[in-house]
């Protein structure tokens, strides 16, 4: 007879600490997300953790100029490389040394235009934010939120820096202005605009200037 009575309290157990777990994670539902946050996660940063590596090509027409840079970033084993105009490097993002600097800070530089909603998780801690309401956005002259970030004067390649992200009520960005060094001026206002979903992440691939002689795009995108 203690055979059963033993599993009767296993059971009963069971039963608890599954109550507990969906209790657990009902709570984390009902905190509230910030702005940086659900800007992240309506571009699909729930999703990132199942991506092993992240390919692109990085290109800027300026006038009647055009540049291009490939990536290949390996997410397990942080390894990146790196082509341009013929230069082809691999390194790992653990063993930044002084000879491969540059070509990181290229590698930063580019996913960033790529990755920006999600770095406002990723960078949590490195800035300080503020929301507004209702601002008018720099190109399309409509009001939208602007959520503005400035980096800390410490670290990173671009201390300092501030952003201007312009977002509707899904939290998906639309403009953004980058000011160097929290400058009251823009240093360079563009769209975000063509987004395309690849395996859960929503990105945009297409940012121009309102004068138009500006577009940074990317192409051959793929999400393993």
């Amino acid at each position: 007879m203690k055979i059963p009575y033993l599993f009767a309290i296993l059971s009963l157990a069971l039963i608890v600490s599954c109550k507990t777990e969906q209790k657990k994670e009902a709570d984390s539902e009902k905190i509230e997300q910030t702005v940086p946050e659900k800007i992240a996660y309506a571009h699909g940063l729930k999703e990132w953790k199942n991506v092993e590596e992240l390919k692109f090509t990085f290109n800027v027409d300026r006038d009647t100029t055009h540049f291009e840079r490939d990536w290949i970033w390996n997410l397990k084993k942080n390894e990146v490389t790196g082509s341009s105009e013929g230069d082809l490097v691999t390194y790992n993002r653990s063993e930044i040394d002084s000879t491969i600097a540059k070509v990181d800070a290229s590698f930063i530089n580019d996913k960033y235009w790529f990755l920006a909603p999600f770095n406002l998780v990723w960078d949590k801690g490195s800035f300080s934010y503020e929301v507004t309401e209702a601002a008018e956005a720099p190109i399309a002259k409509t009001p939208m939120q602007k959520l503005t970030i400035v980096y800390t004067g410490e670290g990173g390649y671009t201390p300092g820096d501030a952003y201007d992200f312009y977002f509707g009520d899904d939290y998906v960005i639309k403009e953004w202005v980058f000011r160097k060094g929290n400058q009251a001026e823009a240093s360079l206002a563009t769209t975000w605009e063509e987004y395309s979903d690849f395996n859960g992440l929503v990105m945009s691939k297409t940012h121009k200037n309102a004068e138009g002689n500006f577009k940074l795009y990317f192409t051959n995108i793929q999400v393993k």
